[in-house]
């Protein structure tokens, strides 16, 4: 189940959450099929005007970062390389789409991998 958590400034943020949660679920099912719609989970961090900082000063705007919950499976799939590619590129454009092309350059996207057997849902670990 891909997590993907989108954190910059609350002021590009607000407003823009409905097109962007809707934007990455469906970046998201472009890669793994319809199915991935009811269980793509989008977490929203809009960080306060004055808590973020780039070069040592607070930022008036900021690079997007995403932080992508996947399994590690995704990693050893024969076609992994055109799989985070592609998730890469929908990711990007959605983003990018929703909060403006200027950022396009600038955003980022950290995988993050769990292992089988380290995830649990509703108190019972997952194993696939």
């Amino acid at each position: 189940m891909p997590h993907l958590t989108v954190r910059t400034l609350e002021s590009q943020l607000q407003g823009n959450e409905t097109a962007l949660i809707a934007a990455l679920t469906d970046a998201v099912v472009d890669v793994y099929g319809e199915w991935a719609r009811d269980v793509a989970v989008i977490y929203l961090d809009g960080v306060p005007a004055g808590r973020w900082g780039l070069r040592g000063e607070p930022a008036d705007e900021a690079p997007p970062a995403i932080m992508f919950g996947i399994r590690e499976a995704a990693f050893t799939r024969p076609d992994s390389d055109e799989l985070i590619a592609k998730l890469v590129r929908t990711v990007t454009d959605a983003v990018a789409d929703v909060l403006g092309a200027h950022l396009r350059d600038t955003i980022t996207i950290e995988f993050v991998a769990t292992p089988a057997g380290r995830t649990a849902v509703g108190g019972v670990i997952v194993n696939s």
